[in-house]
């Protein structure tokens, strides 16, 4: 993940030496790759952890006083890179995100974090860190500017050393209904940018994570990762493991990618534990333990983000949610390349039930040249691309492709969650008031935007959340979804 780095961006910046404690408590807590949350636990129960740590501290003493003098004069690229490192090291070795113990039988589980004296630990080496560029959302959200070859993407070991691709010179060929969606496509909206704000060039905004992101979630090294599904269960299908969904699916071809426009609604989530999402799925693999996914959407989700705002969101993970993937950027894998989209910010505004509806469009397209996958804002910008070489099935293509939305019900109280899908309202209630999905269509071998020919629709629990679907000339095929959840029939 991104460390906020001991270093500022422009040369007439300088780095702070003192926080007030509301800046402390604001400090970010990116999380590390899988191979630095080994060594962040096992450091944990090592007997010699003080004197680790000690050694680490010396080494970062070492390089502070350099650090802040090249803060006042301009980054020094590798210089910059040793300073990450040992930032990383640090947070490792203090056990920021979670301890450790040992069984009888030689095996290690983790145990709660221990609040008060990691977090005075994290607090006293956070305090000597400065920090980039950053904008304030509205929302409470802190944007960072992190240089685009600095980011999360590159700690993967397949990407480490790269830099950003340029965007593609091809882009999938549009026709019909998709061409006259164009012309009405604006600009993407979020929180964050209200006041005009962006990162500057050669910059890519990265949303903070903090301490109280990561103590919120059920498990620090799982923190950011979807939970994984039972072998051989198809997603589609998956109510068995507390998710149900309602989804429309092409399959029995190859796809290279897939377009949408849903809207956006703000979503009532239940519990902290739940959450709610309307996505595109691209998918290739059986569905057990080698699954490949693509995803991007909108979700609300209190665990993850801390609040109840739709976020634009992406996903994906090459062994059925188990150890590979992430959201957004809080692991290395997806590649940003847009100065001017957050991934994970709240989206702004929403659709308003019996008022004005907001919809996005998405793209997702696997760039026949360099084999990459991109998202797209409709026929607007990039927003950046997942590498070929993470993927095993999808280094080639999909056979499946899935559009729809999917809640977490944990039954609390013992009864079905109350947490809504969509609008929170059945399909049958049609425009302005029911959530949908419409213009929807596939990539084919030749880099063609087609209709999502033989759409499948089908729900989980239709009495809970429940899908109907259609075809015009303005929205090609389309579908509306969602539902409140609990209600006299759904029980």
């Amino acid at each position: 993940m991104v460390l906020i780095l001991p270093c500022c961006l422009g040369s007439n910046s300088s780095c702070s030496k003192s926080r007030s404690s509301r800046e402390e408590e604001d400090n970010p807590l990116q999380l590390q790759p899988a191979s630095i949350q080994t060594e962040l636990i096992s450091s944990s129960s090592s007997n010699s952890k003080p004197t680790k740590f000690r050694e680490i501290q010396e080494r970062y003493e070492r390089d502070r006083s350099t650090s802040l003098t090249m803060a006042s004069s301009g980054c020094s690229s590798n210089r910059l890179r040793q300073t990450i490192v040992v930032a990383l090291l640090l947070l490792a070795s203090s056990s920021c995100l979670a301890s450790a113990k040992h069984r009888g039988n030689g095996t290690t589980t983790t145990v709660p974090f221990h609040g008060k004296d990691e977090l005075r630990r994290y607090r006293k080496i956070m305090a000597q860190v400065a920090r980039l560029k950053k904008a304030s959302s509205p929302d409470g959200d802190v944007i960072d500017c992190v240089p685009a070859h600095l980011q999360p993407a590159f700690d993967h070991p397949k990407l480490r050393g790269q830099k950003p691709e340029a965007e593609p010179e091809e882009r999938p060929k549009v026709g019909g209904a998709a061409a006259a969606e164009a012309e009405e496509e604006a600009v993407f909206p979020q929180a964050w940018t209200d006041g005009g704000e962006s990162c500057p060039e050669k910059t890519v905004p990265v949303r903070r994570t903090r301490r109280r992101d990561v103590l919120r979630s059920s498990s620090a090294v799982r923190f950011g990762m979807k939970q994984p599904r039972a072998a051989g269960v198809v997603r589609r299908d998956s109510t068995s493991d507390g998710h149900e969904h309602a989804v429309g699916y092409v399959t029995g071809d190859q796809f290279y990618g897939a377009k949408a426009s849903l809207n956006v609604w703000s979503a009532r989530v239940a519990t902290a534990a739940e959450f709610s999402l309307s996505q595109i799925w691209v998918i290739s693999g059986s569905f057990g333990n080698d699954l490949n996914t693509i995803e991007a959407g909108w979700q609300v989700s209190p665990e993850l983000y801390g609040d109840n705002n739709p976020r634009f969101f992406t996903y994906w993970t090459t062994d059925a949610y188990q150890a590979t993937g992430c959201y957004n950027l809080h692991c290395s894998g997806f590649v940003q390349t847009n100065n001017r989209i957050a991934i994970g910010a709240a989206i702004s505004p929403t659709s308003v039930y019996n008022g004005r509806q907001f919809d996005i469009s998405l793209l997702i397209w696997k760039d026949p040249r360099r084999g990459h996958w991109w998202l797209q804002l409709g026929s607007g910008p990039l927003v950046g691309y997942w590498p070929s070489s993470l993927f095993t099935h999808l280094g080639g293509h999909a056979n499946m492709v899935q559009f729809g939305g999917e809640v977490v019900n944990t039954r609390p109280s013992g009864s079905h969650t109350p947490t809504q899908m969509g609008s929170g309202h059945f399909p049958r209630e049609g425009f302005n008031r029911a959530a949908y999905f419409r213009n929807l269509q596939v990539v084919d071998w030749d880099n063609n935007l087609l209709p999502a020919a033989a759409l499948r629709l089908v729900a989980d629990h239709p009495s809970c959340y429940d899908i109907q679907g259609g075809y015009n000339r303005a929205w090609g095929n389309y579908f509306y979804y969602g539902g409140p959840g609990r209600n006299v029939r759904c029980p």
